[in-house]
């Protein structure tokens, strides 16, 4: 089993000194999530609250995920990065491939690119990408990525994106995993077809649910073993004996503010955190057949 801590909606200052402790104290991989913008008027409601309201205050720090994990890449030496979510079709797919191929590049590998379809028309309208063809393009962006990242000559003619022979260099530092988020039928066919999948807050129920789904999606693809499960810690599961009855339904990596668990909230001083970062991490290495 392997633990994350996410960074989004911390200010962006703590970003450094908590990364920096995560990796002394032995976590796997920080993970940071997307916005362009935030609207004071939204169109459309939050599609994962039940009042429709977006989980974060106006006013939260969203710093752009790929610029964030580069800075945080050059600081450390083995802690993994990964976006949880990065909203790929509201952004132009070349220069998000050079981007995220220098990241992956520079870091040795570190990263792997965790894709969201996106809700929000507002960031779309912002980012001059259209929003109703969104999942479709971003299949196809994904496709044109992957090839830019062979670092070869190539030229590519599709329905969204056309063009003559060219390379994008530098390579990523050999292949860039990409997990998909979202729950939709359709989110789970395309997670089923990458590399692996990353939740939203889910009961564990519910988690367990959509991965017995996942594993009869990919029941003809390659190992389900060699998948990448990464979810959040759930809402009913939130204990050592919970992060285990993950564990045990499939989950690879668990995704978790450890010091909640010593009920230090996300708004206390950055010091309060970082002492938590060691005591968490010792009592999760403890768990059954963790590694």
């Amino acid at each position: 089993m392997k633990f994350a801590i996410p960074l989004s909606i911390l200010p962006s200052e703590e970003l450094l000194p908590l990364t920096i402790e995560a990796e002394k104290a032995g976590f796997d991989a920080i993970a940071v999530s997307d916005h362009l913008i935030h609207p004071k008027n939204f169109s459309v409601p939050y599609p994962y609250t039940e009042d429709g309201k977006v989980r974060w205050e106006e006013g939260t720090d969203w710093p752009d995920p790929i610029n964030t994990l580069s800075f945080l890449a050059g600081a450390t030496n083995s802690i993994k990065f990964y976006t949880s979510v990065y909203i790929l079709p509201a952004r132009n797919p070349f220069r998000a491939a050079k981007e995220i191929s220098t990241l992956s590049h520079l870091s040795k590998g570190r990263f792997s690119l965790g894709v969201g379809m996106g809700w929000m028309p507002e960031e779309f309208n912002v980012g001059e990408q259209d929003f109703k063809q969104r999942g479709k393009r971003a299949d196809e962006m994904l496709d044109v990525m992957q090839r830019l990242w062979s670092g070869e000559m190539h030229n590519y003619d599709g329905n969204f994106y056309s063009y003559e022979d060219l390379e994008m260099l530098p390579k990523p530092y050999g292949d860039i995993p990409i997990l998909i988020g979202g729950f939709s039928k359709i989110a789970l066919k395309r997670a089923s077809n990458h590399n692996g999948w990353i939740s939203d807050m889910h009961s564990l129920g519910e988690l367990e649910e959509i991965i017995s789904s996942l594993e009869k999606l990919r029941k003809d693809k390659p190992s389900f073993d060699e998948y990448e499960i990464t979810a959040f810690s759930c809402w009913d599961a939130f204990s050592l004996e919970g992060f285990k009855k993950m564990q045990d339904i499939g989950v690879t990596t668990i995704t978790t503010y450890p010091w909640m668990l010593y009920g230090v909230m996300n708004e206390a001083p950055v010091d309060r955190k970082s002492t938590r970062l060691n005591s968490s991490h010792s009592s999760v290495s403890r768990m059954p057949s963790s590694a």
